[in-house]
């Protein structure tokens, strides 16, 4: 492509090139330069300089206007900003093209033409010559036009697109920044337009963008162009993909949610200008994913291979081409919010009790706030809200943001954890619950509300104001004991954030949590829906598994993304998941589960754990556990995950099930699997050097064996105050079988409650030698510094 003054094609630039042609174009040049050969795809195009920007104005004596309107502009007006904005956007519309500019860019565009073919559809995209910084996003502050052809369209376009640097989000937001509205100019990106209109596009984050986690890929998409994603419009669909892993070869992925995805952005056809318009989305396209995993696998390629490129967090938008059935990259740019997160001090938001629950959706943040809720239905009644109040909307656009900046919290009908209202809320530091589908007309306008974002991916608003606190730990510098502490985990959704406590990996993950949240349905009612005879449990599991192959399939996809996600959070640390231990009162509880469990008078010492494993009445739902178990350590690669079976009874029940696990495809020993098993029945410590010949590691079970050591139902108020973790007696089971583990060569941990309770439990632990204490998150800090203590006294006493 030949060079001329006003207009450089994507190969004549790069990253370096960001005063001449924009953050957005700068970032398109160089991936169109530097990473074609590497597989990432982006579209062809030019840039319109800024040179061409200031050109223009020139041409047409337009600067002293224009500082007439802006200079000396009080942000707080709202008003006087609307106004004096669409004067300065006039201006620069009616400077006009001068005849040698448009000659330029008709004869770039001819030549897009003679590549694509002369109905090549074109983005015509502003690029701001301050944007998309590493500290600081212009993103969505000037206008861009799709679907753009014919010679005067395209010029009309780019006068629009000139004048968009003036919007009144770009002024306001220039203002808080700190940019001065006139060292800022504006680049025209035109670029072949990805037909995704018929076909999908989305959003992804080389980070996690709720916590910072920096080892996952997020990809979010819909159906139709990619503006609704962006703008909220939608609750999209989710994926996530762990990047150390794909990176070493495996192709899976990590975790997915599907969207709602009511509507879809199409365009007009026949228009010669961007018209386009939002349709509803066919119910049964609502209901599957709008990519397929290779689609997903692909674009965490491109992650990837970008982020690496570019060195640092990336924020990036992708669209998929509805005719030629590729992928593309439209939009790269520096991650801005989560990437900036320091881990020097971990704050942790605790609601301290539960209210009236009005509706809840997609958390964005991990906090709590309380305000007045204020409903507004469109930009019209935006001097209405007051700063402290929660907003209340369908969804928000970048002209909202004056007033969000002064917002509680934020909720939304629609959007997902990339959209307009999620972005501002992070980088604003105040929570939002957004996808929430009736927040604009279930939550009460003027009426006093708490949101919160406190408890994984679901953030909730209740009525009333609740009261709620902040933990505060710091954890710059913390020394690491000789003792490994380690994490009791069971929720998914909470596995990124918790990864940042100081830890030495997982020392207990339960299986029960992901199967009766996220599954909800017993193992066997998958299985064999046949034999379940509630119509109402026949419906539910119908409606769960509609999109999967089989029960099978769901039971299988769902408890191997739920561990695969804890075992990545943590990766390469080691993760112990131990194997379901429901008890049949629980099994029953299930969807379908009344149908497959028997009723014991003491499900505490009945059919559970071990037990069940090879037992007929449930030797079917083990093997999909294993299958599952399988999938999180071959095809996702998380070879991290250590199994465990908890309340294993007797030597020869350990034999039967490790037998059944290696019939299963999980063999000690092979692929680096290690089996440990729980230590709660006084038989364990009893037999500990036979067990030990069979596991890798025990984890005392401190609760369990407790309560069979001293004979004591914990469960019964009557015989509460027996209930005693620091009893003699079971301070002895422990120190017994701390002793033969080590006597044995296998690992040795404590995965109960009591150091978390007990400052004293967690001495005595240390004085005993245990390798390692699992603990819940809230209690990590605290008994870590009592650990380093302690250690530190039994050096100085040698």
């Amino acid at each position: 492509m030949t060079t001329s003054r006003y207009v450089r094609f994507f190969e004549e630039f790069g990253i370096d090139d960001v005063p001449l042609v924009g953050g957005k174009n700068a970032s398109l040049g160089e991936m169109f330069q530097k990473l074609s050969g590497q597989g990432v795809r982006v579209p062809h195009g030019f840039a319109i300089t800024a040179e061409a920007y200031r050109y223009m104005l020139d041409e047409a004596g337009a600067w002293d206007r224009l500082h007439a309107e802006l200079d000396e502009l009080d942000p707080a007006d709202v008003a006087a900003l609307a106004r004096k904005g669409k004067r300065a956007r006039e201006i620069v519309y009616g400077a006009g093209l001068p005849d040698d500019l448009a000659a330029e860019i008709l004869d770039a565009y001819r030549k897009l033409q003679e590549e694509y073919g002369e109905e090549v559809s074109l983005a015509v995209r502003s690029s701001a010559t301050a944007e998309d910084l590493p500290t600081a996003s212009f993103a969505g502050q000037q206008d861009s036009y799709l679907n753009i052809k014919g010679e005067q369209s395209l010029l009309d376009t780019c006068r629009r697109c000139f004048a968009s640097l003036f919007t009144d989000r770009a002024i306001h937001y220039r203002l808080d920044q700190g940019f001065d509205q006139f060292k800022v100019s504006l680049s025209i990106g035109v670029m072949k337009m990805v037909r995704s209109d018929i076909a999908s596009s989305g959003v992804m984050f080389s980070i996690d963008t709720e916590s910072g986690f920096r080892d996952a890929v997020l990809v979010t998409g819909d159906y139709g162009l990619g503006e609704n994603v962006v703008q909220g419009a939608v609750d999209p669909d989710e994926f996530y993909v762990h990047k150390p892993t794909y990176l070493a070869g495996h192709r899976a992925v990590l975790r997915r949610r599907v969207g709602d995805k009511a509507v879809k952005m199409i365009l007009v056809e026949g228009d010669t200008k961007s018209t386009v318009r939002n349709v509803p989305t066919p119910k049964s396209d609502r209901a599957r994913f709008c990519i397929t995993d290779e689609d997903v696998l692909e674009l965490a390629g491109y992650a990837c291979t970008i982020e690496a490129h570019y060195g640092r967090p990336m924020d990036m938008e992708w669209a998929k081409d509805g005719l030629d059935g590729k992928l593309y990259i439209v939009q790269a740019r520096p991650e801005t919010v989560a990437s900036q997160h320091t881990a020097t001090t971990l704050e942790t938001y605790v609601l301290e009790g539960r209210g009236e629950l009005i509706t809840e959706g997609r958390a964005v943040g991990d906090r709590i706030a309380t305000g007045v809720a204020r409903r507004i239905h469109n930009p019209e009644h935006l001097s209405e809200f007051r700063p402290g109040e929660v907003l209340v909307a369908d969804t928000t656009t970048p002209d909202w943001e004056p007033i969000m900046k002064s917002a509680a919290a934020i909720i939304t009908n629609r959007g997902g954890r990339t959209c307009h209202a999620s972005i501002i809320a992070r980088e604003l530091g105040i929570p939002a619950v957004v996808g929430t589908g009736d927040g604009t007309t279930c939550v009460p306008d003027g009426e006093t509300v708490t949101v919160s974002c406190a408890d994984g991916e679901s953030g909730r608003v209740y009525r009333g104001e609740l009261g709620f606190h902040v933990d505060r730990s710091e954890v710059a510098d913390l020394a690491r004991p000789r003792t490994q502490i380690m994490i009791n985990l069971g929720n998914p959704a909470l596995a990124f954030k918790t990864s940042f406590l100081p830890n030495d990996g997982v020392g207990l993950a339960r299986m029960e949590f992901i199967i009766s949240e996220d599954i909800r349905v017993h193992p066997q009612a998958l299985l064999h829906p046949e034999k379940v005879d509630d119509p109402e449990a026949r419906k539910t599991i119908d409606r769960l598994t509609r999109d999967y192959p089989d029960g099978s399939a769901f039971f299988v996809q769902r408890l191997s993304e739920g561990i695969g996600t804890i075992a990545a959070a943590f990766w390469p640390k080691p993760v112990v998941v131990r194997m379901s231990d429901f008890k049949t009162n629980e099994y029953a509880s299930l969807v379908g589960g009344a149908a497959f469990e028997p009723t014991e008078s003491n499900p505490m010492l009945g059919f559970r754990g071990a037990s069940r494993y090879a037992h007929p009445a449930y030797a079917e739902g083990f093997a999909l556990e294993c299958r599952a178990m399988r999938r999180v350590r071959e095809d996702m690669g998380l070879t991290n995950v250590i199994l465990m079976l908890p309340f294993v009874r007797r030597i020869a029940e350990a034999d039967l099930v490790l037998q059944t696990m290696a019939d299963l495809g999980l063999r000690r020993g092979e692929n680096g699997l290690k089996v440990y098993a729980m230590c709660e029945i006084p038989n364990n410590v009893i037999l500990i050097d036979e067990f030990a010949k069979r596991f890798d590691g025990f984890s005392i079970g401190s609760n369990d064996l407790t309560q069979l050591t001293l004979g004591v139902d914990r469960d019964s108020e009557i015989v509460a105050f027996d209930y005693d973790e620091r009893d003699e007696g079971v301070k002895e089971m422990i120190r017994m079988a701390v002793e033969g583990c080590r006597r044995n060569g296998i690992h040795s941990g404590l995965c109960g409650q009591a150091p978390s309770d007990y400052p004293d439990m967690a001495e005595f632990l240390v004085r005993v030698g245990i390798e390692s204490m699992s603990l819940n998150p809230d209690t990590v800090i605290k008994t870590t510094r009592q650990v380093l203590q302690v250690e530190k006294q039994l050096v100085s006493a040698q």
